[in-house]
């Protein structure tokens, strides 16, 4: 999970299991005091971890890799804090939504790997401009890397429990506008780059997808024009796939790239999920078989891929209102009830007009302000 040293990392009594090691990424929309988008600016400066995103008007806040939930929720709010004190500072605030909810042109910062995607994803490139995530990572577990992997995918559903904006330019999309944005959007054109993949026999076989999914992006860049170093130069196979879940030999994670920007405590509860299962799965039978699918004991059952898809699909279209995606998600070991998404209660109809949205900005960030100062105590006792 990378080479960061930091505070999160705790020495592990002798017969103890290794702890799992998880990190976070998210990002936020940078607003000034009238709701109006803007750049980060002085922010980036604010805390370790804070960076610029691919448009101007995003911030990325990062954790170093955590050996416990505790220590990932301490080092997430100071880091995400010390941003808000000085974005306090500035009359700025940060808009914990998956889209604006309504923006026509939001600005890209130019970069070389910027251009080439905008050359192989062509115009639908632009819907990924409106687009604000959540990472998680989640330390690869010696000889069940695979299995850990297949699980992440089975658990991709659990997207629903964050879903945080239904609205795209001022209408509205679906519960989880973003992840519709992603997957059938913008790599309509690409479906191999964006969509979830199926579950995967070995390491050797998820290698030899990236290496035919790399050779289709190579093609399309040439394709579009883009000279063949400078795609080198700025991707890897690793790199040129967007799919929501993935086996990252760079950082030796399982990341999973699908839940929206959300409230701090949102997303460490989300992350503290995955752990945990990844902590079962290192004595757990895993096997994939039916339709249901199930967490219990020493037993992981996951679905066959084709039912994970229309749970998927049911928890971007309409999030925990499924009450068949909730009972799955429940068998899958989430505590649903725990969860609270914003898209219901930012759906106010068919449309949102860029006043209104403005409005919906602010109060979000209001919403972001409460749930940090709400964990101060926490982290004080």
């Amino acid at each position: 999970m990378g080479t960061n040293v930091s505070r999160c990392e705790v020495t592990v009594p002798p017969h103890q299991p290794e702890p799992i090691r998880r990190s976070i990424e998210v990002e936020y929309w940078v607003i000034d005091d009238q709701g109006r988008l803007v750049e980060p600016g002085e922010l980036l400066e604010a805390s370790p971890g804070a960076e610029e995103e691919f448009v101007e008007p995003l911030i990325e806040i990062k954790t170093t890799p955590c050996e416990s939930t505790a220590a990932l929720r301490d080092e997430l709010y100071e880091r995400v804090g010390a941003v808000l004190q000085r974005a306090d500072e500035l009359d700025r605030g940060l808009v914990p939504l998956a889209t604006p909810v309504n923006q026509d042109d939001i600005r890209e910062r130019e970069s070389e790997r910027t251009r080439i995607q905008n050359a192989v994803v062509g115009e639908d490139f632009a819907y990924v401009r409106h687009c604000a995530g959540t990472h998680v990572h989640v330390e690869q577990q010696p000889g069940r890397a695979i299995d850990q992997l297949n699980a992440f995918i089975a658990l991709d559903p659990a997207l629903a429990l964050v879903n945080s904006s239904p609205y795209f330019r001022g209408r509205r999309l679906a519960d989880g506008a973003r992840s519709k944005l992603y997957r059938w959007m913008a790599y309509d054109d690409v479906p191999h780059q964006g969509r979830l993949w199926p579950y995967a026999n070995d390491a050797d076989e998820w290698t030899r997808r990236l290496e035919r999914r790399y050779e289709e992006f190579l093609t399309a860049a040439t394709d579009a024009g883009v000279d063949r170093r400078a795609i080198a130069s700025g991707f890897d196979p690793e790199s040129a796939v967007w799919t929501p879940v993935q086996l990252r030999e760079e950082f030796g994670t399982v990341e999973w790239r699908s839940p929206d920007a959300a409230l701090p405590s949102q997303v460490v509860r989300l992350a503290d999920d995955l752990a945990g299962v990844v902590e079962r799965i290192r004595g757990a039978d895993v096997r994939i078989e039916g339709d249901s699918g199930r967490v219990e004991g020493d037993e992981i059952v996951l679905p066959e891929f084709d039912s994970v898809i229309e749970y998927v699909n049911a928890a971007i279209r309409d999030g925990l209102a499924d009450l068949e995606l909730r009972a799955y998600l429940d068998r899958m070991g989430f505590d649903v009830d725990a969860y609270d998404p914003v898209s219901p209660k930012t759906d106010h109809g068919r449309t949102v007009s860029p006043d209104a949205a403005r409005r919906l900005r602010l109060e979000q960030a209001e919403r972001l302000e409460r749930d940090v100062l709400q964990a101060e105590p926490m982290r004080s006792d």
